[in-house]
């Protein structure tokens, strides 16, 4: 018996869900990229504080990205049985704990700037320039963490090249501000960090509208409605609990440990910090196609057993392991 399936369907869809959803991380990852990149002109102080301001949005990236693979985990079985109102239900849970989040993050990273860079780093230069950095872009939290949210419901129900068409404009329009914001072009004042921390929040915004407004206006498939959001099943919330948290906990831990590595950074020179935020982009790379991967297969899988075809699975998830084998041993050789 092969170890691969032969289902061409599997592949088919692996490669159609994969693809977008990685690049889609990929390029959210970039937006804080390019921050980092183009800062670099205004020397290590502001490319370290800007690293350390930015660790809050790893963090949030963390919670959401937990909250989004429990939304795949629970609504991609029912999408196996066209259940689209239980969906709803599903995603309006996830809404809620990412409004959650959003919020509670964005009110420390405002309130907090100063103490929260003081965490990491005893440069006075860091200290300033990341907590300038921090108090404008800390009220992107919370955009950022509702479209995610919404850019999930659409790959619940595989439409996954949505959230990066969305990604991509909102890249375009960071990019675009970085460079006249932080260098101060079209006849603006160069803002330096904080010209950085402006066109994140403008892109970020815009990125939660265009997502909402996807979602609730223009989608066929889920038809969410407003009042959608006011719901909560309780049984449903109780399912996004018993499958969620692990899926949670799992990214929190992670967020931790790259906040741990900061803190360890932190006691070194700005000029250590800026070649660090640097560097680390090479695992963040690996990680988004890693993330990207592990969801596509998510949402098959529970496609696959929502409709109930259970041996198919057992099938698919021979390849699957060998799959995630091959990428974990090309990924190790790049690193």
């Amino acid at each position: 018996m092969s170890v691969f399936t032969r289902d061409k369907s599997f592949y088919k869809t692996l490669i159609a869900l994969a693809v977008p959803i990685s690049l889609q991380n990929l390029i959210t990852f970039a937006v804080g990229f390019a921050d980092n990149l183009m800062i670099g002109r205004l020397g290590d102080n502001a490319i370290s504080g800007v690293y350390v301001g930015s660790q809050m949005q790893a963090v949030v990236q963390m919670f959401v990205a937990g909250i989004e693979g429990a939304i795949l985990i629970l609504s991609a079985q029912y999408w196996g049985r066209k259940d689209t109102g239980s969906i709803r239900k599903v995603v309006s849970v996830g809404v809620k704990f990412a409004f959650g989040v959003g919020l509670l993050v964005t009110l420390l990273a405002v309130l907090f700037p100063s103490a929260i860079i003081g965490l990491f780093t005893k440069e006075a230069g860091v200290i300033a320039e990341g907590t300038v950095y921090l108090r404008f872009v800390g009220f992107t939290y919370l955009f950022f963490a509702i479209s995610q949210v919404m850019i999930a419901s659409m790959r619940s129900v595989e439409t996954a090249k949505i959230g990066l068409y969305i990604s991509i404009m909102a890249l375009v329009v960071n990019v675009s501000l970085n460079y006249i914001l932080i260098f101060g072009k079209l006849g603006l004042p160069a803002l330096g960090v904080k010209g950085a921390a402006i066109a994140t929040l403008i892109s970020r915004v815009l990125e939660m509208l265009v997502s909402v407004s996807y979602v609730f206006a223009v989608d066929k498939k889920l038809r969410f409605g407003f009042r959608d959001i006011l719901k909560t099943d309780s049984q449903l919330l109780r399912d996004f609990l018993r499958y969620g948290l692990p899926v949670i906990g799992g990214q929190v831990v992670w967020a931790c440990n790259n906040l741990a590595n900061t803190k360890i950074m932190g006691s070194y020179s700005a000029g250590v910090m800026a070649a660090v935020s640097i560097t680390g982009m090479l695992h963040n790379l690996i990680y988004v196609w890693m993330n990207g991967l592990s969801s596509a297969v998510g949402i098959i899988t529970g496609k696959t057993v929502g409709a109930g075809q259970y041996e198919k699975m057992k099938e698919y998830a021979k390849t699957v392991q060998l799959i995630f084998l091959g990428v974990g041993l090309v990924s190790g050789g790049l690193v």
